[in-house]
């Protein structure tokens, strides 16, 4: 496939390095020289300098044999008028865009990415998608990582065995005897900065951070049974008030409600207009670094402090300066992915990487076919993919233990009829069942040929 990425950002070169290591003919177009020049070393792709709404820049680009184009520079603007360029000029038949503005999104304006007027076929919105991410991982407290499955009927959770785990020590394999009633698998661990696909004889240490797969109705039991019984977040502190702060706020506010939120903002401009915007939340003026702030917001009452900043240092530091002040959990949303090995071993409960959610997200539109959706895990190192297994699939009437899977994939479930399966090794796959598979991400494509899935990117 030939695939044009709009932006050399963070954002844009994760991209270029998915589709890059499978075979996809991409094309990376930025004004940034030197970002197109690091990108270009690093990956099999080809760079275009110019501005991706430029027509003489998408043709140099290729745009008249391009299959997919996916903007996603930091400019709203110029990914809207791209994808408008290669529709009119070029006719690229598939097109994605990243729009920040949640103005551009607003209900009110629905026809606006219609084709007879701005023709995007899929919008990301970052604020949104990372305010749900986060989401999600509060409402299982103690949670680090948080996937649903078969439409919230299951999920895969991460969790860190602490010192007081129950189950440190126990060979995996005796779980099911231990908790006979209770749904749930372990899939995968992370212990130091490797990945480990477990079998029975695995015993669990401190420090682990556990993957399970587990029935919606049995988490809080399960989350219990590896020492987490935390108590469900009510006093919350957030340190930044940009547009992912805001999403956040008014989501817990629509689905949860009855929490004590408030913001820590350093910017008196932005914090007053806060207060105009949001109701029922206490605005602190100053930065989340100073003493006097954080006692100022209460932050030894409070139970989940939140780094949403847009400076990674700010968001580390100001976690690790809650937690010493008493604050029950602390999360920080880090940008630069060569913090996450250093960031866990501090005590910091839950990192946040924007790139990944997004990555992630246009993933699960950039594959067709069979596949239904792509998460990322372990700082996009390992995926979770859900697979529709059709009629005419290798897969279907097999055993599962007859499947020459690649090292380190898993089936990790299956959805039948509605229901969840935590599959064993002599259960056969059916038409139309879904398949939950973890693998490491480098074999992801060797994964899908095996289980003749076509990925078509358009």
């Amino acid at each position: 496939m030939r695939v044009i990425i709009c932006g050399a950002n963070q954002i844009g070169s994760s991209i270029a390095s998915y589709l890059s290591k499978e075979d996809n003919d991409v094309t990376v177009i930025d004004t940034d020289a030197n970002s197109l020049s690091q990108i270009g070393s690093d990956l099999d792709v080809n760079t275009v300098a110019g501005l991706s709404s430029d027509p003489d820049t998408l043709k140099n680009a290729g745009a008249s044999e391009c299959d997919l184009m996916i903007s996603v520079t930091d400019s709203d603007e110029t990914n809207m008028v791209a994808c408008q360029v290669g529709h009119s000029l070029f006719g690229i038949p598939k097109k994605i865009a990243r729009i920040q503005n949640q103005h551009y999104l607003d209900p009110a304006w629905a026809n606006l990415f219609s084709r007879s007027h701005v023709p995007i076929d899929v919008i990301i919105s970052p604020e949104q998608l990372i305010a749900e991410d986060i989401y999600q991982r509060l409402i299982i407290p103690g949670a680090t990582n948080v996937i649903n499955l078969g439409e919230y009927k299951a999920y895969l959770i991460g969790v860190i065995c602490m010192e007081d785990c129950p189950v440190l020590h126990t060979a995996l394999g005796h779980l099911n005897n231990l908790f006979p009633d209770l749904s749930f698998s372990v899939v995968s661990l992370i212990r130091g900065t490797k990945t480990i696909v477990p079998d029975e004889t695995e015993m669990l240490e401190e420090g682990d951070e556990v993957f399970i797969v587990v029935e919606s109705q049995h988490i809080r039991r399960v989350m219990a049974a590896f020492g987490h019984m935390e108590k469900d977040a009510s006093k919350i502190i957030i340190s930044g008030g940009g547009n992912v702060s805001r999403a956040l706020i008014r989501k817990l506010q629509n689905d949860i409600g009855n929490l004590q939120i408030k913001v820590i903002e350093r910017d008196a401009d932005l914090a007053k207009q806060l207060s105009e915007q949001l109701t029922d939340i206490v605005i602190v003026n100053g930065h989340t670094l100073e003493r006097s702030i954080m006692e100022e917001a209460l932050i030894s009452s409070a139970d989940t402090y939140i780094g949403l900043t847009n400076d990674d240092e700010n968001n580390i530091l100001g976690s690790l300066l809650a937690k010493q002040y008493g604050c029950a959990r602390v999360s920080a949303m880090v940008h630069n992915n060569s913090y996450f090995p250093l960031v866990g071993s501090l005590g910091i409960d839950m990192l946040i990487s924007p790139k990944s959610i997004i990555v992630s997200n246009i993933m699960q539109h950039v594959r067709r076919g069979r596949i239904i959706s792509i998460h990322s895990i372990n700082d996009g190192e390992t995926e979770v993919t859900e697979i529709e297994v059709s009629e005419s699939s290798g897969v279907a009437n097999q055993i599962i233990e007859d499947l020459e899977l690649p090292a380190n994939v898993v089936i990790i479930s299956l959805i039948r009829e509605g229901n969840i399966i935590i599959p064993k090794q002599n259960d056969k796959i059916l038409p139309h069942d879904h398949l939950i598979i973890l693998s490491p991400r480098n074999k992801a494509r060797e994964m899908e040929e095996i289980l003749s899935v076509h990925v078509d990117l358009i």
